[in-house]
């Protein structure tokens, strides 16, 4: 995944989350109902913070997720190295092999040849 990619998006949830407390709190909204102003519940403003609040939240999961499954292939592929250098070494030594016999029968009928 893109490095780049992945600090927007928790730059962009931190700015998000930062916006979720925009909303009235608790002691301004009993200041308002004491002085006669009428509240009907959750306030527009409230509403997108909420709104604004649960993006993040989305937000902040699906990061968290793709780090994981980045973090799970590199692992994997951690995993796989150690295999893939000892099947080169293997296949190397077997190569190697082959080239001797090869160096060797070619050895033997210039010897035959000669005679």
């Amino acid at each position: 995944m893109n490095t780049n990619r992945m600090m927007a998006g928790v730059l962009l949830t931190a700015c998000i989350g930062g916006l979720g407390g925009c909303g009235q709190s608790d002691s301004s909204a009993n200041a308002n109902a004491n002085a006669g102003a009428s509240q009907a519940g959750v306030g527009p403003a409230q509403q997108a913070g909420k709104a604004i609040d649960d993006a993040g939240a989305k937000a902040t999961a699906k990061v968290q997720e793709e780090v994981g499954k980045a973090d799970a292939a590199a692992r994997q592929a951690r995993d796989a190295v150690p295999n893939a250098v000892e099947q080169a070494r293997t296949n190397l030594n077997q190569v190697k092999d082959k080239v001797g016999q090869k160096v060797e029968q070619a050895g033997a009928r210039m010897r035959e040849s000669a005679h």
